[in-house]
């Protein structure tokens, strides 16, 4: 099977701008195959398993719908259902706990 290449942005001004509106200090967030943090870095993103799997959930949603159909589907979803219980985020949080959904991930 051919391995996703995704990417990893430090600094993320995308994420600073998410932080802030979930007042969050530390922030993931995915578009397309990129994962922007704010308030973490690379290293200590990669330290929490279950937060990389969150975030390669998001990624394969990506792959699955396109980026503008994922993006307007989730946006969709948070305004009928709020963040917590969209249904990508339900899926997500699932994924946390699932240990092979990274096998076929390569960062770069």
């Amino acid at each position: 099977m051919e391995k996703l290449v995704c990417h990893i942005k430090e600094h993320s001004f995308l994420a600073r701008l998410a932080a802030r509106r979930m007042n969050s200090e530390q922030l993931a967030m995915v578009i397309g195959k990129t994962i922007h943090l704010h308030g973490v870095t690379r290293k200590e993103f990669l330290r929490h398993p279950w937060w990389v799997r969150h975030e390669v959930c998001h990624i394969m949603q990506y792959q699955e719908l396109g980026l503008l159909p994922f993006l307007w589907r989730y946006l969709w979803e948070c305004m009928k259902v709020g963040y917590y219980a969209n249904r990508f985020e339900v899926a997500a949080r699932a994924a946390e706990k699932n240990t092979t959904i990274t096998n076929r991930v390569v960062f770069s």
